[in-house]
């Protein structure tokens, strides 16, 4: 038997597969993207104690991963729309 979905389309038995979450959710670390919170990481710590720049360091730590957060919030996927972004130049201007 098909029963409709929703949608209006049609569900065939036999040819549904369950989903798991962790493929649909974004991978955050701490709020921010996980890529994004490494590198800022790495970042302040180079900057705090490779250059013995503490109050730098953290300070560059807090404002990088809250407005990472920030991001994140509003849209989990900002990072690769971002370098998207970056990447086409001017193919709309008018």
């Amino acid at each position: 038997m098909i029963a409709p979905n929703t949608y209006g389309a049609q569900h065939i038995e036999g040819f549904e597969a369950p989903m798991h979450r962790a493929l649909a959710e974004p991978i955050l670390l701490g709020g921010a993207p996980r890529a994004i919170a490494i590198v800022n990481g790495t970042l302040a710590a180079a900057i705090g104690l490779g250059l013995q720049q503490w109050i730098a360091g953290l300070l560059l730590w807090a404002f990088g991963h809250t407005l990472a957060m920030f991001a994140a919030k509003r849209d989990p996927d900002f990072a690769p729309v971002l370098a998207r972004h970056l990447r086409q130049k001017g193919h709309l201007a008018c």
